[in-house]
């Protein structure tokens, strides 16, 4: 049996290679050719510079990588038109990009168009199309896109405070829907806090705080949430929300990817393929 000291040890050292490995690779994605070569990377790079309210960086790594049709980048893009972040709102691009984003795969676009489409004020309400993207994102494990999917044509009373929540956002009710996630998280509910945490990350209905987004995801992240878990990876990356921590952000990176979240995923491959 390996001593429990060897096993930190090892532990450590695997962290650090990985740190180091990230910093190697983050100080290297700063022109186009190098995102296109590392889009896990680039579109790490630019969710840390969106932190920043960056939008106009941020833009250029995710339209770098849209043209190749990374689904992630294509969501962001959605995210900035639809929210008028860094170039006035504009709900017709926002669809255009939700919906090449889902049909590469992407299950953040597929619930988000599913919400809209269901919600019916953003955009014009198709309960076929809606069916159709909360369908393909439950398909890819989405438990919210599920449950999601079961309220489709019931009555708005059986809906649970957290689908309220969602579905004021998808209705352009930011304000309305930040308060309810503050309730719900404020009782204990991860996923709710974690959306909390990108409403202060945005400003979207709360005051952009980028420190209290860190605070409510590490919250987040601590009850379990994969998103909340790469989202704070990122954060203690960068340095952006929070002092950076290269192992504690790896130690998230992990945790999240062991939950099948994709950017994590990607991330970490990108990693091993870098030190290899």
């Amino acid at each position: 049996m390996t001593p429990l000291p060897a096993l930190r040890f090892i532990r450590l050292a695997a962290w650090c290679l990985l740190c180091s490995t990230w910093g190697f690779v983050w100080g290297q994605d700063s022109e186009r050719s190098d995102w296109l070569r590392n889009p896990a990377m680039g579109n790490y790079k630019a969710y840390a510079e969106f932190k920043m309210a960056h939008y106009d960086f941020a833009r250029t790594v995710w339209q770098t990588l849209a043209e190749v049709g990374n689904g992630d980048a294509l969501f962001n893009l959605g995210v900035l038109a639809e929210d008028g972040l860094g170039e006035p709102a504009n709900m017709t691009k926002a669809e255009a990009l939700y919906t090449a984003a889902a049909s590469s795969g992407n299950f953040k676009a597929q619930y988000r168009l599913g919400l809209l489409y269901y919600a019916g004020s953003l955009l014009p309400r198709d309960i076929d199309k809606a069916r159709l993207f909360l369908t393909l994102a439950g398909a890819d494990g989405d438990k919210d896109a599920r449950a999601m999917l079961l309220q489709l044509g019931q009555p708005q009373s059986q809906r649970t405070p957290l689908q309220q929540a969602e579905l004021l956002g998808a209705s352009g009710q930011h304000e309305q829907a930040a308060a309810l996630y503050s309730s719900l998280a404020d009782a204990g509910d991860a996923t709710a806090q974690a959306r909390l945490a990108w409403a202060y990350e945005a400003g979207r209905g709360v005051t952009m705080d980028l420190q209290e987004a860190a605070r409510r995801f590490e919250l987040a992240a601590q009850a379990g949430n994969a998103e909340a878990q790469y989202a704070l990876a990122v954060m203690l990356r960068t340095g952006r929300g929070r002092a950076a921590d290269l192992p504690q952000s790896a130690r998230w990176l992990e945790k999240a990817a062991a939950q099948n979240h994709p950017a994590a995923q990607a991330a970490q491959a990108s990693s091993r393929a870098a030190a290899e």
